[in-house]
């Protein structure tokens, strides 16, 4: 038995023209992104010789939808691009299809037309930030792709998401460690963090070593360790905790500590709070904390929407903090091929 394929499709409201894909998440290997494509269905009759036009647009919005009044519009375009598809500019019995389009335009008709885009390597993935309970609906800040099909005033909007998924984890233990020493003490602090790899799934636990040999003549207390979320966009960056665990352990003067602390940074432990990073959802769909972004190195971060990355930070009293980060990937697993 065949597998069976879903297929998305819009339609303006007058019928006029239409889009179908195949799917709306579109992947960055790093090496390559997965191409968009998919096919328009136009009336000839209500086109009545109109040109129509296919826009592939990324937008970074940092206001909600309904504030933009007055022709003030709170949101940037980071990339957009055009293709006339009616008229056609080339014969589309010369072009090449993917096996999708193919059916599509078997089964469409000779009003069937494709179209095909590729994204930059500098687009960043779709990611949302949580919205205050105040702001239901809303969208406080976004970056997303969309795809557009118009026809003068007649036009359909598909959104669509550009994702990653975790590469293989290196052999790399991701690790940090601190020395300090205060006055009235001839002998130093050291702290050691370390994690069991660099990259971990959404939902999976992460296991925190923390080791400290205090040598100085000062108690160490309130061992708080933390999952921290942190968004950088344009010149600009904040951080939210998004895991975090308040421990009573102490480390008199002369002795050690070693231990391992288990947090699992979630969604539904931070549905309350305003501003965590969030995957990019399609309507009605539901969603994660925001995967990692990986970002080749030639590639101009500034351009970028939001950038994403998590980090595991353990601080304790000293009279005075002490902290050490050790930085990690949070990231959804490869899906098996098929």
């Amino acid at each position: 038995m065949s597998p069976k394929h879903v297929i998305f499709k819009k339609l303006s409201r007058d019928k006029s023209v239409g889009v179908y894909m195949a799917k709306r998440d579109f992947v960055d290997h790093c090496d390559s992104i997965d191409p968009v494509d998919g096919v328009v269905l136009i009336d000839p009759v209500q086109v009545k010789g109109k040109k129509v036009f296919v826009m592939l647009s990324c937008t970074f919005r940092y206001g909600r939808d309904d504030m933009d009044v007055m022709g003030v519009a709170f949101r940037r375009d980071i990339f957009l691009t055009t293709r006339q598809v009616y008229p056609e500019l080339q014969d589309k019995e010369r072009s090449i299809h993917t096996k999708m389009q193919e059916k599509l335009l078997r089964k469409l008709g000779d009003n069937a037309i494709p179209f095909f885009f590729e994204f930059p390597d500098n687009l960043p993935c779709s990611v949302c930030l949580q919205p205050a309970p105040s702001d239901v609906g809303k969208v406080s800040s976004t970056a997303s792709s969309s795809l557009s099909t118009s026809i003068h005033v007649s036009s359909v909007r598909l959104a669509i998401r550009k994702i990653q998924y975790a590469p293989e984890d290196s052999k790399t233990i991701p690790s940090s460690e601190i020395t300090c020493e205060f006055l009235m003490s001839d002998k130093p602090l050291h702290m050691q963090v370390s994690l069991e790899k660099e990259t971990h799934y959404h939902g999976e636990p992460i296991k925190v070593s923390v080791y400290i040999n205090n040598s100085s003549s000062r108690s160490l207390k309130d061992i708080t360790v933390q999952v921290t979320n942190v968004v950088l966009y344009s010149n600009d960056k904040y951080v939210r905790a998004v895991a975090l665990e308040e421990t009573s352990d102490t480390v008199p003067p002369g002795t050690t500590l070693k231990n391992v602390y288990t947090l699992i940074p979630l969604l539904a432990a931070n549905k309350e709070r305003r501003g965590i990073a969030l995957d990019g959802k399609l309507k009605h769909e539901d969603t994660c904390l925001a995967s990692s972004s990986i970002v080749k190195e030639e590639v101009l971060k500034e351009v970028q929407g939001m950038l994403v990355s998590y980090k595991v930070v353990v601080r304790l009293n000293a009279s005075g903090e002490v902290a050490v980060e050790v930085p990690f990937r949070l990231m959804h697993p490869k899906p098996e091929p098929g």
